[in-house]
Formats: structure tokens, sequence, C-alpha cells
């Protein structure tokens, strides 16, 4: 196999380019990284094309501010004085995305892991950053207000800096004692950003409250849905998805499809029904890329989603029934077959992400 798209590191530099061949060395270094996927060639594929949300400039950029940034807030020696020019820093970044986003109607979310994971707080900020603009833009929210609710959604977790890495990264189960010390996070954000003029108050109260759960069984305060902020309310759910789509050193990563599950579990009594609704309609819930066998034995890559209607993509066909691959491939668009459904999601396959095991 060989890589079909660049692989960056933790400063944003390409670590591996176009056209690299996966050694098992290579895979191992990569998986070894925390990387959930990767893009490989494979000619049946190549006319294939992976719209990003926001363009790997962009993220890169994003990344080194928050890199930047998020250490400078942990260092004791920081001076609050700077606290403006991280606020009109993390302004530019806001505007640049919403920018991105704007431009395409039809954008979808799809799967966010290019870069390696050394430092997952950095990635997760800007995915959930990403996601909840998506998210408000949907919604239709002022220019002024996307802004404020991308400051929020890009510091929530800001508070994790002052948590100590042997239990922000334990590779086990969490003690009680432990998950109390991962809480204090709400608690140390707010208190870290809520005085600062160059910060929006209402990011303050992001960091604070996108743990809190509609019934009241969430953190800091155990607050229920009408004393939790809309924003806040959006983040949780940009939260807990990237969470589960990000593998973890204790777990491996659920597939859009099976964290959207997770998700829906919660409908109503943990996240807003309507606000749901909003996210499933721009997940990519069987995203380009991913190898399914359909309910009439044929078994292909997604290639193409109807943004309309995602869990109905356009599927090439690339295997019959008996799991021989077939000459010529093509494409099955699952609108036009109302019969024909998804029945198994086998991983990540041909030009797209595929699993490093």
């Amino acid at each position: 196999m060989r890589l079909a798209k660049k692989i960056y590191n933790d400063d944003g530099v390409v670590l591996l380019s176009e056209g690299v061949e996966l050694t098992s060395g290579i895979i191992r270094k990569l998986y070894n990284h925390g990387l959930d996927y990767i893009y490989i060639q494979d000619k049946d594929t190549d006319d294939v094309i992976v719209r990003d949300i926001v363009s790997p400039d962009t993220k890169r950029q994003a990344l080194r501010e928050i890199r930047t940034h998020f250490r400078s807030l942990a260092d004791p020696a920081f001076q609050k004085a700077t606290y403006p020019i991280i606020g009109k820093s993390f302004a530019g970044i806001i505007d640049t995305i919403i920018s991105e986003i704007s431009a395409d109607p039809e954008v979808m979310v799809m799967l966010m892991s290019m870069h390696t994971k050394d430092n997952y707080l950095y990635y997760h900020s800007l995915n959930v950053c990403i996601y909840t603009l998506l998210l408000g833009k949907v919604h239709g929210y002022s220019q002024e207000e996307m802004k404020v609710l991308g400051i929020g959604s890009l510091l929530h977790d800001v508070g994790k800096a002052y948590i100590p890495n042997e239990v922000l990264f334990k590779p086990g189960r969490l003690t009680d004692a432990e998950y109390n010390i991962i809480k204090l996070h709400t608690e140390y954000g707010y208190k870290m950003l809520k005085d600062e003029p160059g910060i929006p108050l209402l990011a303050a109260h992001c960091a604070y409250q996108h743990h809190e759960r509609l019934n009241g069984s969430g953190y800091p305060r155990g607050l229920q849905e009408h004393e939790i902020h809309e924003y806040a309310k959006w983040i949780g759910i940009a939260d807990s998805y990237d969470a589960l789509t990000t593998s973890r050193v204790y777990r491996a990563a659920m597939l859009p499809h099976e964290a959207l599950e997770v998700l829906y579990s919660g409908s109503g009594s943990l996240y807003d029904k309507d606000m749901l609704a909003i996210f499933k309609s721009r997940i990519a819930i069987y995203p380009i890329g991913l190898t399914v066998t359909l309910s009439n034995g044929l078994k292909g890559v997604v290639v193409h989603i109807h943004s309309a209607i995602p869990q109905r993509p356009i599927v090439r066909i690339l295997y019959n029934e008996a799991g021989e691959r077939i000459m010529a491939p093509f494409d099955m668009d699952l609108l036009a077959h109302h019969t024909v459904m998804v029945t198994a999601v086998e991983g990540m396959n041909a030009h797209m992400p595929a699993p490093i095991t």
C-alpha cells in the first residue's frame, strides 16, 4: 500500500508525504502515534475526493496557535497581561474557520484524524471547535454569536492544562478520586477565563458548563436543562462525539454511526433532541472510504454522501456476493435502490481510511 494523503506531526510539519510505501515498520509507528486511519492509494477509487471541513493549512495554523497558547496558560510564570493577545489570536482562527465553513452549504462532518496525537488535547479542542461552529451555522447564529461560540468551543477544555498528566493520560480505568480530579478541569477553565478582557465571558461559561447534562447528572454543578447555556449544550454534543470517535489509550475509536447511537441513547435526558437532530443531519454516518456490506450481499466503498439523506450514500461496488473482487467496479446509489441497505461496516479500506492493526 502507498499513502494517498499527507500525515502531519504535532507541529503541523509533514511527517509522511503522498506515495510513501507503507511498510510494517511505518504502520507500527503511525499506530503508536495514535492515528485512527490513513488514506491509501487504490486505482478503483483514485477519483474520489474527500472535502475537508476546513483546509489543511487552517488546521495546521490553528494547532500551532492552540499549542503555543495552551502551554502559556499552564505556565505559572505566564503574564495575564497577554490574555488580550491570546483572545485576538484565537478570534482570527475562528474567523477563518467560519469563512471556510460558510463557503460550502453542504459541508458534512467527516473523520478528522489525519495528525499524530502526541497531544490529544490540542486536536480535540480544534475538532470540537469545528464541529460546534458547523452546528452553529446550521442553527442560524449571527456572525458575532458564532465568534463567541467558536472561542468558547476552542477553549472548552483549557482547564485540563492544570490536570496532572499521570491522571489525564492514565491508560487504564480511573479511580473515583482520579475522576474527581479530571472533573476539576471545568472549574479551572472557568477561573482562568472569566475575568480576562480579551476573552468573552460566555467562553468561560462554556468551559464551566460543557459537561452539564439536561437531567442534572452532569458536572460540576448538576445543572438541569434550562439552567445550561445553549452554547454549552452544543459543545457538549460535539465534545462527546469527538471523544467517542477518537482512539484513546484505554479504548478504540468508534465509527460515526456507532458514536451517533451512543449520543441518541441520551436524547432528551443528556442532550437536547432538536440539537441532536441538527447534528445528525450534518454527520457523515458512513464516511467516504468506509467499506460496507449491503443487504444484497455486495460489498464496496462509500464514495459519495447525499447531504440531505446521509444514511443513503453512493457505494462503489468492488466485491460480489462471494467476496471476490470484481473486474469492473460500479457505483450503486442507495437513494435509487430503496430496498438495499447497509447491513455491516467492515472497517476502512480502499483509497480511504484503513484500520492500522
